[in-house]
């Protein structure tokens, strides 16, 4: 049974999803006090939350069972990811839940900035008939000027168009093709800030968009400007935007988020040409009820080991495609671990490469499988897809990722090379036969061809003739049956690489022995 704790306020679709569910154990309270929360975060396997909970570094220490932490929603910036990652939590969010919802929210707020509704909503009601007092302005033949073109920007800028508006975006990730399809102009930020009428951010909260509109951006701007932030709080600088709507720099602005919430600020909430509500862009039954169903299953799929989606610590792929990686995901882990075993010295860099057909795909979660599967028998901390590279750069280990269409003998070969303070060396397998099984096809540089797994004795020698002789008849003599023998040799009467495979574990006692009378160079005992 999975212990799943929602601390927050879901919808009852959502909570359905896991109450239907006979290998979840659903606790449900709508209000959950940070104090609380540290006290009871043991108990559980998964954490289900809105913007109320605040996940912090402090929790997350004592959430020992913890796997999951879904959030019904887009906003992450109540949760501790670096800290979530760092322990192998998965972190997932709903991004697609709420989109529609608060891009109409977002052009209500337009519509509504630019026909006065609430103050001539409330001026009506108080018995006044002021017409000349609330003049607006159209949005037919306007700038819209939109920062972040992602679902919810894409979505705004189609209703702006329908509107009449021209449409500016600027969006580092958003290529030219894409735009020219939208029918939406690609801009620099300096452009948009300068040439829009209405402005508008739709961006995630982080170093890079902290407070990116503030005085000196507003200065820059038309004075009938009127900007929105249905997004996150801070992206705006909030007390700047204040000061320029109170000295008539900018025209007016809309915010749906604010630095904290609710606003702690006075002044602002006397502005008349401010437009404020209580953050609504998610507030619909509509919303509410996709975000709930959404994470419901992706927190339900991901505890029983199903398709991880919207994780936001960890490549997320469609069961279609993580079928189609699966076998690449086992070899990857496999030469990872046998990398591992085989360590000599400290290591320093960790080398994943890619040729032929496996680029077609995308590589990082086959790295995160080499990865894991190289510090896995290293480190004795809980280890996964998640924090495999956190892990690796808190020991100052790189981790570095190549990839070449080209390959010589093979469709496909994944290698994984290690660095350490005596030199590289590199693993290579491929995958073979309809079942697309894992195989290592080169060791040291040297040719081999065996599958990896099981039990194996993996050894250097001189070529002549005798060793592997000598070698099995110690085996032999403790019982130990040889299943299979791989060479690879550089030339003859050279250096060889041998694996063995057998049916049973060998002893450290065994092995100097084996090291002593069969004159082995080395010898490296391999579970797999």
């Amino acid at each position: 049974m999975f212990k799943v704790l929602i601390s927050d306020n879901l919808a009852m679709e959502g909570r359905e999803v896991l109450k239907k569910d006979p290998e979840i154990d659903l606790d449900f309270r709508e209000k959950v006090t940070p104090e609380e929360l540290l006290k009871i975060i043991p108990e559980y396997d998964a954490l289900i939350i809105r913007s109320a909970s605040k996940v912090t570094k402090e929790i997350l220490e004592q959430a020992k069972k913890l796997k999951v932490i879904g959030r019904a929603g887009v906003g992450i910036d109540n949760i501790d990811i670096p800290e979530a990652t760092r322990r192998g939590i998965i972190v997932m969010n709903t991004p697609d839940g709420n989109t529609i919802s608060t891009a109409e929210h977002t052009f209500s707020m337009m519509m509504a900035l630019s026909r006065n509704i609430p103050q001539a909503d409330l001026s009506v009601k108080a018995g006044k008939w002021e017409r000349k007092k609330f003049m607006g302005t159209e949005l037919y033949g306007k700038v819209l000027g939109i920062i972040g073109l992602g679902r919810i920007g894409t979505e705004l800028a189609k209703r702006a168009q329908a509107f009449g508006m021209t449409v500016k975006a600027f969006d580092p990730f958003l290529t030219r093709e894409k735009a020219d399809h939208l029918n939406v102009q690609l801009a620099s930020l300096d452009e948009i800030i300068t040439s829009s009428d209405y402005i508008t951010v739709h961006t995630p909260k982080n170093k890079e968009t902290a407070g990116m509109l503030g005085r000196e951006q507003f200065k820059k701007m038309k004075p009938s400007v009127r900007i929105l932030n249905c997004a996150r709080g801070g992206i705006i600088r909030q007390d700047e935007l204040r000061e320029a709507l109170q000295q008539g720099v900018i025209a007016g602005a809309a915010l749906d988020v604010y630095d904290s919430e609710p606003p702690n600020d006075p002044e602002l909430l006397k502005l008349s040409n401010v437009v404020l509500t209580p953050h609504l862009g998610a507030s619909t039954e509509e919303a509410q009820s996709n975000v709930g169903i959404l994470i419901a299953e992706q927190v339900r799929d991901a505890l029983k080991g199903g398709m991880i989606r919207n994780a936001v610590n960890i490549p997320s792929v469609s069961p279609e495609l993580l079928n189609d990686i699966a076998p690449y995901l086992e070899l990857a882990d496999r030469l990872g671990s046998f990398q591992a075993q085989l360590l000599e010295g400290q290591l320093k860099k960790i080398v994943v490469k890619y040729a032929g057909e496996v680029c077609d795909y995308p590589t990082d979660l086959m790295t995160l499988a080499a990865v894991k599967g190289l510090l896995g028998s290293m480190l004795s901390e809980s280890l996964n897809f998640v924090n495999a590279r956190v892990l690796a750069k808190e020991r100052g280990i790189e981790v570095v990722e190549t990839r070449s269409k080209d390959t010589v003998d093979f469709t496909s070969t994944v290698a994984v090379q290690v660095e350490t303070e005596d030199g590289r060396r590199e693993i290579v397998g491929t995958l073979i036969g309809k079942k697309r099984e894992p195989y290592v096809v080169s060791v040291f540089g040297y040719h081999t061809d065996f599958t990896p797994q099981g039990d194996l004795l993996v050894f250097t020698h001189k070529d002549e003739p005798g060793i592997v002789g000598r070698m099995g008849t110690i085996l032999g003599n403790a019982k130990i049956n040889i299943a299979a023998l791989h060479m690879g040799r550089e030339e003859l009467g050279g250096k060889v690489v041998s694996i063995l495979n057998i049916d049973s574990e060998v002893s450290q006692e065994l092995i100097s022995q084996l090291v002593q009378t069969a004159e082995i160079k080395t010898i490296k005992y391999v579970k797999l």
